[in-house]
């Protein structure tokens, strides 16, 4: 099941964002094709300001497990986390 991911930074997490970054990046490297998109959410001056993730798992759990282990969220980066389940249609045009 594919999964959209919509992370929203807390107030002024800019700085801990990118103090963050590698270790993100790292958890997302173990789950080696789950990631069908990924990328960062920009301000108004463009700014990260949060995260989209489409992923794939093969079930809530799955993803569930995941988010357990993300550093955004245990070192506290993300202040608000929405996650859909979707159907990826389209890939790549």
């Amino acid at each position: 099941m594919q999964y959209i991911i919509r992370a929203y930074d807390g107030e002024n997490m800019l700085n801990k964002r990118m103090e963050v970054r590698p270790r993100h990046l790292e958890n997302i490297a173990k789950v080696d094709g789950k990631v069908i998109c990924a990328g960062g959410l920009l301000d108004e001056e463009g700014k990260m300001k949060g995260s989209v993730l489409i992923m794939e798992f093969d079930d809530r759990a799955g993803l569930d497990r995941y988010l357990a282990s993300e550093p955004y969220l245990t070192e506290h980066v993300w202040e608000k986390v929405k996650v859909d389940s979707m159907n990826v249609v389209i890939l790549n045009g």
